[in-house]
Parts: structure tokens; sequence; C-alpha cells
């Protein structure tokens, strides 16, 4: 095999030492990058590293100066990355086939999880399916709806094309939302099965609630702050968000909008909410503290596979209003941990967003019922999911649904 340019990825020898299963796990984004995605597959792999797997983790070089790191039982390749347009702070791997066959045919996988769709998850595919080597993949982003927010909604179907020929290439496709897991069914994906995400409740807890960050956004002890993290992008149907929060400003003047993230809809949203909080881009122990500080978390999406900070919010001790559907439908109980409304359905968004605030006393009640669901969330019941598909994969056997804990959302029991 013709030696790749030593700019095509960084390698050393996955070390083999004391191994129970050798898990490369393919992923175009990973922190200190800010997104869902991101973070899931690094709760993932930690929790895959804690039980003794060896890891490998393939990913694009995220800046000039990017080292890839490596210990005993772990250790990263870095691809090239170039930016993807609209979302510059992410990168595209770009990678071939040849050089997956190197890497892996120096030291070989007991089976390949890819994470992401994008052309180095391609090439990753490719590779494993000619060194015949299981392989796992996640349908984490709504991509082939996005397009319709772009002005290239001419381009659905053919994105559609390429997820499915991408995902009935693999063992199996993990999804966090059984709705979510019938629409990819219809569309004819399959293997399709359900596989829960988790929260992080040490780092988001209400213990990080701040006064004084609360004093910095003009939030007294009595006052409202409703918050919003997530990317300020046309998909995330961010108008409901704005009169949403007017009908709150109506009826609560001293309430406080606080707007966590960043993107393209940034300067139009500062123009249309000039009493807006723009936090910026939040990290760790102070984007736990963002959320822990506020009242109630507003999540006006359509679009997400799962909405990991609805939990996150949970988990923080902040009540939740969404839609129906994604990890909101899975999560909050009207009047118990927030309120969730049909899709689409902005007046009632709007409706669900008032009610919620016009009792601070209920409000924060059902903020404590938001903290006590969420600690049902950890991750050790999704990383044991995640090693059974491993396991059967590697067997040849059928990846089956798995059965799911109930959900409680403080006094009340969900099957």
């Amino acid at each position: 095999m013709t030696p790749l340019p030593s700019s095509d990825l960084v390698i050393d020898d996955f070390p083999a030492q004391g191994r129970w299963l050798r898990i490369s796990m393919v992923t175009e984004t990973y922190p200190p990058e800010v997104n869902g995605v991101a973070r899931t597959v690094a709760s993932v792999v930690d929790g895959l590293r804690a039980r003794g797997h060896e890891l490998q983790l393939i990913r694009p070089n995220q800046h000039r100066g990017d080292e890839a790191s490596s210990d005993g039982r772990f250790h990263e390749v870095l691809m090239r990355g170039l930016p993807i347009p609209r979302y510059p702070q992410l990168r595209l791997g770009v990678a071939t086939r040849q050089s997956f066959l190197r890497i892996w045919s120096r030291r070989r996988p007991d089976v390949v999880h890819i994470a992401t769709e994008g052309p180095m998850g391609w090439a990753a595919l490719q590779a494993a399916r000619q060194l015949r080597i299981p392989v796992c993949s996640d349908f984490r982003t709504n991509f082939h709806a996005y397009s319709q927010h772009y002005g290239i909604g001419w381009l659905h179907k053919p994105i559609m094309a390429y997820l499915r020929k991408f995902h009935n290439q693999t063992g199996c496709t993990t999804t966090p939302d059984a709705g979510l897991r019938q629409t990819l069914t219809d569309l004819g994906m399959r293997n399709v099965i359900v596989v829960a995400r988790g929260v992080d409740s040490q780092l988001f807890n209400p213990q990080r609630r701040s006064p004084e960050l609360r004093a910095e956004w003009g939030v007294g002890p009595q006052d409202i702050a409703v918050v919003h993290v997530g990317r300020m992008a046309p998909e995330k149907n961010l108008d409901a968000l704005v009169v949403a929060f007017e009908a709150i400003e109506r009826a609560q003047p001293s309430a406080r909008l606080v707007l966590v993230g960043d993107g393209p809809s940034s300067r139009e949203l500062q123009r249309r909410l000039p009493r807006a909080i723009f936090a910026g881009m939040r990290h760790g122990t102070d984007l736990a503290a963002h959320y822990a500080s506020g009242d109630l978390f507003l999540f006006p999406s359509l679009s997400e596979t799962y909405g990991n900070v609805t939990a996150e919010a949970l988990a923080s001790g902040l009540p939740v209003a969404a839609f129906n559907y994604a990890a909101a439908g899975q999560l909050v109980r009207n009047g118990v941990n927030g309120a969730v409304v049909p899709m689409a359905d902005t007046p009632a968004f709007v409706h669900a967003a008032s009610q919620l605030t016009s009792d601070v006393n209920a409000l924060r009640q059902m903020g404590q019922a938001a903290r006590q669901g969420a600690e049902q969330l950890g991750w050790d019941r999704i990383i044991d999911q995640i090693e059974g598909v491993y396991h059967k994969l590697i067997a040849g056997r059928a990846v089956e649904e798995a059965a799911q804990p109930a959900f409680t959302a403080g006094t009340l029991a969900v099957d």
C-alpha cells in the first residue's frame, strides 16, 4: 500500500494490553466544540473507557496545533479538518478509505462506531465493510430537515437518499427517540433501534445557581430569568421564542431573557430583543451556572433528534416549555416539571410559557421535580445498552430493541 502523506493523519500504534473490547469511534465533532452531538459522543467515550474498554477516537483536527492525546487504553487519531459552511466552529473531516484501511490493518478493532454521517464517516464505513468489521452508526442530526431553512429544500430527497444508503450499510443505527425511529423506518432505514441518552447530573445541578450571576443579569430573588441554550439559527424556530418571551414580559415586566450560544441569527435576535442578555458560548461549570441561575427553560426547536439541552435544563432544576417530541416528549410532563404542547402549535407554546411564569412559587416547585426526575438519567444504563449492541454485532446476531427503564418526572411515573 502506498504510504499516505503525513498531513492526512497523525497515528501511533493503538495499544492492545488488557483489552476487553477494542472500539474505534469515528466522529466529526468532539469537545471542546459545543453542540449536543459532541457532548453525547464524549459521554459515551468516557463511559466506555471507565469500563475498561480500549477506545480509539478518530476525529478531525480542530485547530492549528491540535495534538492527539493518548494513554494506556485511549488513543486519538486526527484527520485533516476543514470548516463547515455556516458552521465555522465545526470541522469537516477529510479522509479516505485508504486512511482507515491503513489504521485498522495495523490494529484491528472489534467494532467500529460511526457517530456522524459526513465524508469521514462514509470513508470509515467503506473501509470497515472491506475489512468485515462490525459497524454501528448513529442518527444524531436532522441535516435532511435543515435544508428547508437554508434555501436548499430541493436537496431534501438527495440528502435523505444518502442517509438511507449510509445507514443501511451498517449493522444497526441508533437513535434516541422512538418517534424518530418510526419516521426513519418509514423512510426506508433498516435496523433502527432506540438507545437513550443520559445527562451529567453532577455538572448540571441546581447547586450551581449563582445569585451573583443573576445580579449581573439584573434579576432579583423573586424575578424570573428565562433561559435558552442552543445554536441561534433558522432551523431552531426562534421566532416562537421571541413571541413567547414577549408575552411573558407583558405580564412580568421584570422578567429577563438569557440566551446562551451563537449563530447566524444572533444579530437579528439582538435587534428584536434589545433587553435580552446575550451570554455567548459557555462551557463546563460556567454553562452549568447559566442553566441553574435561571427559572424557566424555553425550547422552541422543531428539528431535534433529541435535544440534550432539555435534559441539561431539567437536571439544573429548570422547568421546560417545549414541543411534544424528542427529549421533551420523553421527559417533560405538563404541570409536573414543565409543559409540552403539540408540534408546531406556536400559540399553545406561547400560552404554556405564560402560564408557567404566572406563579413563581409553583414554578420553583416544578424546578425541584425537574431535578428529581433528571437524577434517573445517568449514563450507566445507556452504556449498558451500547455494550449490548456491540456484543451482538460482534457475535453476528440481530440487534433488537432494548427495554427502556421507566422515567419518573417528580412524582409522576411514566411507563
